[in-house]
Protein backbone atom coordinates (compact mmCIF):
# COMPACT_ATOMS: atom_id res chain seq x y z
CA UNK A 1 0.00 0.00 0.00
CA UNK A 2 1.19 3.54 -0.75
CA UNK A 3 0.77 5.92 2.18
CA UNK A 4 1.11 9.70 1.92
CA UNK A 5 2.64 11.26 5.02
CA UNK A 6 2.23 15.03 5.10
CA UNK A 7 4.83 16.71 7.30
CA UNK A 8 6.80 13.49 6.94
CA UNK A 9 10.21 15.09 7.49
CA UNK A 10 9.10 16.47 10.85
CA UNK A 11 9.63 14.94 14.27
CA UNK A 12 6.66 12.59 14.51
CA UNK A 13 6.27 12.23 10.76
CA UNK A 14 9.80 10.97 10.15
CA UNK A 15 9.51 8.31 12.87
CA UNK A 16 6.18 7.22 11.42
CA UNK A 17 7.72 6.95 7.94
CA UNK A 18 10.34 4.60 9.40
CA UNK A 19 7.71 2.40 11.05
CA UNK A 20 5.56 2.32 7.89
CA UNK A 21 8.52 1.30 5.75
CA UNK A 22 9.59 -1.37 8.20
CA UNK A 23 6.06 -2.81 7.98
CA UNK A 24 6.33 -3.02 4.19
CA UNK A 25 4.36 0.06 3.14
CA UNK A 26 5.47 2.36 0.31
CA UNK A 27 5.68 5.96 1.50
CA UNK A 28 5.55 9.33 -0.22
CA UNK A 29 6.34 12.39 1.87
CA UNK A 30 5.07 15.94 1.47
CA UNK A 31 6.80 18.63 3.54
CA UNK A 32 7.51 22.35 3.09
CA UNK A 33 10.56 22.13 5.42
CA UNK A 34 9.31 25.08 7.49
CA UNK A 35 10.38 23.39 10.74
CA UNK A 36 12.53 20.52 9.51
CA UNK A 37 15.43 19.67 7.23
CA UNK A 38 15.68 17.60 4.09
CA UNK A 39 18.69 15.98 5.79
CA UNK A 40 16.22 13.97 7.89
CA UNK A 41 15.65 11.84 4.77
CA UNK A 42 19.22 10.57 5.10
CA UNK A 43 18.43 9.39 8.61
CA UNK A 44 15.33 7.56 7.40
CA UNK A 45 17.37 5.82 4.69
CA UNK A 46 20.13 4.96 7.18
CA UNK A 47 17.59 3.19 9.40
CA UNK A 48 15.44 1.43 6.80
CA UNK A 49 17.65 1.17 3.72
CA UNK A 50 14.70 2.53 1.72
CA UNK A 51 14.53 5.91 0.01
CA UNK A 52 11.01 7.34 0.41
CA UNK A 53 9.66 9.55 -2.34
CA UNK A 54 9.88 13.18 -1.21
CA UNK A 55 7.97 16.13 -2.63
CA UNK A 56 8.71 19.60 -1.31
CA UNK A 57 5.32 21.22 -1.29
CA UNK A 58 3.43 23.78 0.79
CA UNK A 59 -0.08 22.49 1.41
CA UNK A 60 -1.35 26.07 1.63
CA UNK A 61 -0.96 26.22 -2.16
CA UNK A 62 -4.20 24.62 -3.34
CA UNK A 63 -3.10 24.32 -6.96
CA UNK A 64 0.06 22.45 -5.98
CA UNK A 65 -1.94 20.11 -3.74
CA UNK A 66 -4.29 19.31 -6.62
CA UNK A 67 -1.37 18.73 -8.99
CA UNK A 68 0.21 16.29 -6.54
CA UNK A 69 -2.91 14.15 -6.24
CA UNK A 70 -3.37 14.15 -10.02
CA UNK A 71 0.03 12.46 -10.41
CA UNK A 72 0.09 10.07 -7.42
CA UNK A 73 -2.02 7.03 -6.59
CA UNK A 74 -2.49 6.98 -2.82
CA UNK A 75 -4.13 4.33 -0.61
CA UNK A 76 -4.12 6.31 2.63
CA UNK A 77 -3.02 9.61 4.16
CA UNK A 78 -1.48 10.40 7.55
CA UNK A 79 -1.80 14.15 7.99
CA UNK A 80 0.84 15.65 10.29
CA UNK A 81 1.56 18.90 8.44
CA UNK A 82 0.66 21.73 10.83
CA UNK A 83 2.10 24.31 13.17
CA UNK A 84 2.20 22.86 16.66
CA UNK A 85 3.29 25.19 19.48
CA UNK A 86 0.77 26.45 22.06
CA UNK A 87 2.67 29.62 22.97
CA UNK A 88 3.41 30.57 19.37
CA UNK A 89 -0.25 30.08 18.45
CA UNK A 90 -1.28 32.61 21.10
CA UNK A 91 1.16 35.13 19.61
CA UNK A 92 0.33 34.38 15.96
CA UNK A 93 -3.17 32.91 15.66
CA UNK A 94 -3.65 33.71 11.96
CA UNK A 95 -0.60 31.63 11.04
CA UNK A 96 -2.12 28.68 12.89
CA UNK A 97 -5.58 29.01 11.39
CA UNK A 98 -4.17 29.26 7.87
CA UNK A 99 -1.59 26.51 8.23
CA UNK A 100 -3.69 24.04 10.22
CA UNK A 101 -7.21 24.52 8.85
CA UNK A 102 -6.89 25.49 5.18
CA UNK A 103 -4.36 22.74 4.50
CA UNK A 104 -6.65 20.12 6.06
CA UNK A 105 -9.53 21.27 3.87
CA UNK A 106 -7.42 21.12 0.69
CA UNK A 107 -6.28 17.57 1.48
CA UNK A 108 -9.81 16.39 2.29
CA UNK A 109 -11.09 17.89 -0.95
CA UNK A 110 -8.53 15.83 -2.88
CA UNK A 111 -9.44 12.67 -0.98
CA UNK A 112 -13.06 13.18 -1.97
CA UNK A 113 -12.16 13.95 -5.59
CA UNK A 114 -9.92 10.89 -5.97
CA UNK A 115 -12.02 8.58 -3.77
CA UNK A 116 -9.24 7.90 -1.28
CA UNK A 117 -10.82 6.29 1.76
CA UNK A 118 -8.24 6.11 4.55
CA UNK A 119 -7.26 9.17 6.57
CA UNK A 120 -5.48 9.63 9.90
CA UNK A 121 -5.51 13.06 11.52
CA UNK A 122 -2.76 14.19 13.83
CA UNK A 123 -4.87 15.51 16.69
CA UNK A 124 -3.94 16.40 20.24
CA UNK A 125 -4.97 16.20 23.86
CA UNK A 126 -5.33 20.00 23.66
CA UNK A 127 -8.84 19.36 22.28
CA UNK A 128 -9.93 18.64 25.86
CA UNK A 129 -8.73 21.93 27.34
CA UNK A 130 -8.46 21.53 31.11
CA UNK A 131 -10.40 18.31 31.62
CA UNK A 132 -12.75 17.97 34.59
CA UNK A 133 -11.45 14.48 35.41
CA UNK A 134 -8.09 12.75 35.10
CA UNK A 135 -7.05 10.56 33.42
CA UNK A 136 -8.81 11.86 30.31
CA UNK A 137 -11.05 9.49 28.34
CA UNK A 138 -12.16 9.96 24.74
CA UNK A 139 -15.64 10.73 26.08
CA UNK A 140 -14.43 13.70 28.10
CA UNK A 141 -16.24 16.96 27.45
CA UNK A 142 -14.45 18.96 24.77
CA UNK A 143 -14.29 22.45 26.24
CA UNK A 144 -13.36 25.75 24.67
CA UNK A 145 -9.73 25.41 23.66
CA UNK A 146 -7.12 27.16 25.79
CA UNK A 147 -5.12 28.25 22.73
CA UNK A 148 -5.51 28.84 18.98
CA UNK A 149 -3.43 25.68 18.41
CA UNK A 150 -5.87 23.64 20.48
CA UNK A 151 -8.77 25.26 18.64
CA UNK A 152 -7.34 24.21 15.26
CA UNK A 153 -7.35 20.61 16.45
CA UNK A 154 -10.92 20.89 17.73
CA UNK A 155 -12.10 22.49 14.49
CA UNK A 156 -10.06 20.01 12.43
CA UNK A 157 -11.78 17.08 14.10
CA UNK A 158 -15.19 18.68 13.56
CA UNK A 159 -14.44 19.19 9.86
CA UNK A 160 -13.40 15.56 9.43
CA UNK A 161 -16.40 14.31 11.39
CA UNK A 162 -18.77 16.37 9.22
CA UNK A 163 -17.18 15.05 6.03
CA UNK A 164 -17.36 11.47 7.29
CA UNK A 165 -21.02 11.98 8.17
CA UNK A 166 -21.99 12.70 4.56
CA UNK A 167 -19.25 10.72 2.81
CA UNK A 168 -19.86 7.29 1.34
CA UNK A 169 -16.18 6.46 1.18
CA UNK A 170 -14.08 8.34 3.77
CA UNK A 171 -12.94 6.47 6.89
CA UNK A 172 -10.95 8.53 9.37
CA UNK A 173 -9.20 8.17 12.71
CA UNK A 174 -8.13 11.12 14.86
CA UNK A 175 -5.26 10.21 17.16
CA UNK A 176 -5.30 12.54 20.15
CA UNK A 177 -1.78 12.27 21.39
CA UNK A 178 -0.29 13.71 24.45
CA UNK A 179 3.36 14.90 24.59
CA UNK A 180 5.74 13.15 22.17
CA UNK A 181 9.41 13.10 23.16
CA UNK A 182 12.52 11.05 22.50
CA UNK A 183 14.22 9.79 19.36
CA UNK A 184 14.76 6.66 17.31
CA UNK A 185 17.18 4.30 19.11
CA UNK A 186 19.61 4.63 16.19
CA UNK A 187 19.86 8.39 16.89
CA UNK A 188 19.65 8.90 13.12
CA UNK A 189 16.45 10.94 13.55
CA UNK A 190 14.99 12.83 16.50
CA UNK A 191 13.60 16.19 17.52
CA UNK A 192 15.71 19.09 16.26
CA UNK A 193 13.44 22.06 15.53
CA UNK A 194 14.70 25.02 13.55
CA UNK A 195 15.25 28.15 15.66
CA UNK A 196 14.25 28.37 19.30
CA UNK A 197 12.43 25.20 20.47
CA UNK A 198 8.76 25.64 21.35
CA UNK A 199 8.52 22.38 23.33
CA UNK A 200 10.00 21.35 26.67
CA UNK A 201 12.27 18.41 25.88
CA UNK A 202 14.23 19.85 22.91
CA UNK A 203 14.77 23.00 24.99
CA UNK A 204 16.05 20.85 27.86
CA UNK A 205 18.43 19.08 25.48
CA UNK A 206 19.75 22.29 23.97
CA UNK A 207 20.20 23.80 27.43
CA UNK A 208 21.99 20.68 28.59
CA UNK A 209 24.61 20.93 25.82
CA UNK A 210 25.00 24.69 26.11
CA UNK A 211 23.17 25.85 22.99
CA UNK A 212 20.68 27.61 25.26
CA UNK A 213 21.86 29.36 28.40
CA UNK A 214 18.86 28.61 30.60
CA UNK A 215 15.52 26.79 30.56
CA UNK A 216 12.45 28.73 31.63
CA UNK A 217 9.86 26.66 33.50
CA UNK A 218 6.53 28.42 32.96
CA UNK A 219 4.74 28.54 36.29
CA UNK A 220 5.67 27.13 39.66
CA UNK A 221 2.33 27.79 41.36
CA UNK A 222 0.03 25.26 39.71
CA UNK A 223 -1.99 22.97 42.03
CA UNK A 224 0.27 19.98 41.38
CA UNK A 225 2.77 18.02 43.50
CA UNK A 226 5.62 20.46 42.82
CA UNK A 227 3.76 23.46 41.37
CA UNK A 228 4.62 22.76 37.71
CA UNK A 229 2.36 21.56 34.90
CA UNK A 230 1.64 17.85 34.47
CA UNK A 231 1.76 16.18 31.05
CA UNK A 232 1.77 12.65 29.63
CA UNK A 233 5.12 12.20 27.88
CA UNK A 234 5.15 9.44 25.27
CA UNK A 235 8.13 8.08 23.36
CA UNK A 236 7.88 9.11 19.72
CA UNK A 237 8.61 5.57 18.48
CA UNK A 238 5.64 4.26 20.48
CA UNK A 239 3.54 7.04 18.98
CA UNK A 240 4.74 6.26 15.45
CA UNK A 241 3.78 2.62 15.87
CA UNK A 242 0.28 3.70 16.91
CA UNK A 243 -0.12 5.44 13.55
CA UNK A 244 0.84 2.27 11.69
CA UNK A 245 -1.64 0.20 13.70
CA UNK A 246 -4.36 2.79 13.07
CA UNK A 247 -3.67 2.89 9.32
CA UNK A 248 -3.76 -0.89 9.09
CA UNK A 249 -7.11 -0.82 10.91
CA UNK A 250 -8.43 1.52 8.20
CA UNK A 251 -6.97 -0.51 5.34
CA UNK A 252 -8.48 -3.74 6.68
CA UNK A 253 -11.52 -2.29 8.40
CA UNK A 254 -15.05 -3.52 8.39
CA UNK A 255 -15.78 -1.23 11.31
CA UNK A 256 -19.23 0.38 11.20
CA UNK A 257 -17.95 3.73 12.48
CA UNK A 258 -16.21 5.80 9.82
CA UNK A 259 -14.83 8.37 12.29
CA UNK A 260 -13.04 7.27 15.45
CA UNK A 261 -10.90 8.98 18.08
CA UNK A 262 -8.19 7.43 20.24
CA UNK A 263 -6.01 8.83 23.03
CA UNK A 264 -2.33 8.03 22.50
CA UNK A 265 -0.34 8.37 25.70
CA UNK A 266 1.24 6.40 28.51
CA UNK A 267 -1.54 6.92 31.02
CA UNK A 268 0.90 8.51 33.48
CA UNK A 269 1.42 12.20 34.19
CA UNK A 270 4.79 13.79 34.95
CA UNK A 271 5.49 17.33 36.10
CA UNK A 272 7.96 19.59 34.32
CA UNK A 273 10.35 19.26 37.24
CA UNK A 274 10.10 15.46 37.06
CA UNK A 275 11.12 15.62 33.39
CA UNK A 276 14.09 17.78 34.35
CA UNK A 277 15.00 15.32 37.11
CA UNK A 278 14.81 12.48 34.58
CA UNK A 279 17.21 14.33 32.29
CA UNK A 280 19.63 14.95 35.15
CA UNK A 281 19.39 11.33 36.23
CA UNK A 282 20.04 9.69 32.85
CA UNK A 283 22.75 12.15 31.76
CA UNK A 284 24.39 12.86 35.14
CA UNK A 285 24.15 16.55 34.21
CA UNK A 286 22.80 19.45 36.26
CA UNK A 287 20.40 21.55 34.20
CA UNK A 288 20.33 25.34 34.45
CA UNK A 289 16.68 26.39 34.80
CA UNK A 290 14.50 28.93 36.57
CA UNK A 291 10.81 29.22 37.40
CA UNK A 292 9.12 32.09 35.53
CA UNK A 293 5.48 33.28 35.33
CA UNK A 294 2.86 31.07 33.72
CA UNK A 295 2.51 31.02 29.92
CA UNK A 296 -0.80 31.85 28.25
CA UNK A 297 -2.63 28.84 26.85
CA UNK A 298 -1.22 26.19 29.19
CA UNK A 299 -3.54 23.90 31.16
CA UNK A 300 -2.64 22.58 34.61
CA UNK A 301 -2.63 18.84 33.93
CA UNK A 302 -3.38 16.39 31.15
CA UNK A 303 -2.73 12.67 30.96
CA UNK A 304 -4.49 9.90 29.08
CA UNK A 305 -6.85 7.11 29.85
CA UNK A 306 -5.60 4.52 27.35
CA UNK A 307 -8.26 1.86 27.89
CA UNK A 308 -9.92 2.35 24.49
CA UNK A 309 -6.75 2.25 22.39
CA UNK A 310 -5.57 -0.87 24.19
CA UNK A 311 -8.84 -2.71 23.65
CA UNK A 312 -9.65 -1.49 20.11
CA UNK A 313 -6.19 -1.25 18.52
CA UNK A 314 -4.20 -3.54 20.78
CA UNK A 315 -1.63 -0.79 21.23
CA UNK A 316 0.10 0.44 24.38
CA UNK A 317 3.18 2.53 25.12
CA UNK A 318 6.30 0.47 25.89
CA UNK A 319 8.93 3.02 26.92
CA UNK A 320 9.41 4.76 30.27
CA UNK A 321 10.06 8.48 30.76
CA UNK A 322 13.74 7.80 31.48
CA UNK A 323 14.08 5.70 28.32
CA UNK A 324 12.47 8.41 26.21
CA UNK A 325 14.64 11.15 27.72
CA UNK A 326 17.80 9.07 27.28
CA UNK A 327 16.99 8.50 23.60
CA UNK A 328 16.42 12.23 23.12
Amino acid sequence: MKILVTGGVGFIGSHTVVELQEKGHDVVIIDNLSNSSEGVLKGIVAITGIVPEFVKLDLRDKADVSAFFETHEIDGVIHFAASKAVGESVDNPLLYYENNISTLIYVLQELEKHQISNFIFSSSCTVYGQADELPITENALVKKAASPYGNTKQVGEEIIKDVCHISKQLNAIALRYFNPIGAHPSAEIGELPLGIPQNLVPYIMQTGIGVREELSVFGGDYPTKDGTCVRDYIHVVDLAKAHVVAMERLLDSENSENFETFNIGTGKGSTVLEVIESFERVTNTVLNYKIVPRRAGDVTAAYADTTKVKSELGWSAQSSLDEAIKSA
